[in-house]
This record gives structure tokens, C-alpha cells and sequence, in this order.
């Protein structure tokens, strides 16, 4: 396991209080009014033990000071897919 996972799996536990497990990769591009205003990988991970969610999306994002922060998002109603985890995160404005 690539050190970038180990920290996502450290981050999801720390949030939610359970364990992940690393499934894939999706490939993200987010366009908003015909600008891009994002893009990078998203990890999907198997949660165990959460009692809302079986999986969750996570991806680190480097900060205006240079640090990286990671974020994850679970998959629940109506975040479903890899896209709407990254949609509803710039929604809230947890990253720019």
C-alpha cells in the first residue's frame, strides 16, 4: 500500500471511526460553467463497521500554505458516485 493510502485510510478512520479498504481509483474532472475547477484522482474505499455507509471517497488536495489535507466523503443519499463526493465537497466548501 502506496504511503498516499495509508494516509487516506489514517484520515477516514480519524473522521468516520472506522476501517477502509482501498477499492479503486476514479479519475475525476470537474467543469463548472465551462471552466475547470478540479481535477484529480478520487480513491474509493470499503468502509466496515460505519453504520451509514459501506464506502466512502477520499483524496488529499494541497492547501494554500502547502500542506496537504485530506478530505473524504461518504457514500450516502444523494452521493453515490465518485463525481457527486467531489461536487457536494467544493459545494461546501471544505477545498478549493
Amino acid at each position: 500500500m502506496s504511503d498516499y493510502i495509508s494516509n487516506l485510510t489514517e484520515a477516514i478512520l480519524a473522521m468516520y471511526g472506522c476501517s477502509a479498504a482501498h477499492e479503486n481509483t476514479a479519475h475525476i474532472v470537474e467543469i463548472m460553467d465551462g471552466k475547470e475547477v478540479w481535477r484529480g484522482d478520487v480513491e474509493v474505499f470499503d468502509l466496515t463497521e460505519h453504520s451509514k455507509a459501506s464506502k466512502v471517497f477520499a483524496w488529499g488536495y494541497e492547501d494554500e500554505g502547502g500542506e496537504i489535507q485530506y478530505t473524504a466523503v461518504l457514500n450516502v443519499p444523494p452521493i453515490d458516485l465518485p463525481r457527486e463526493a467531489v461536487q457536494a465537497a467544493i459545494a461546501s466548501g471544505r477545498f478549493k
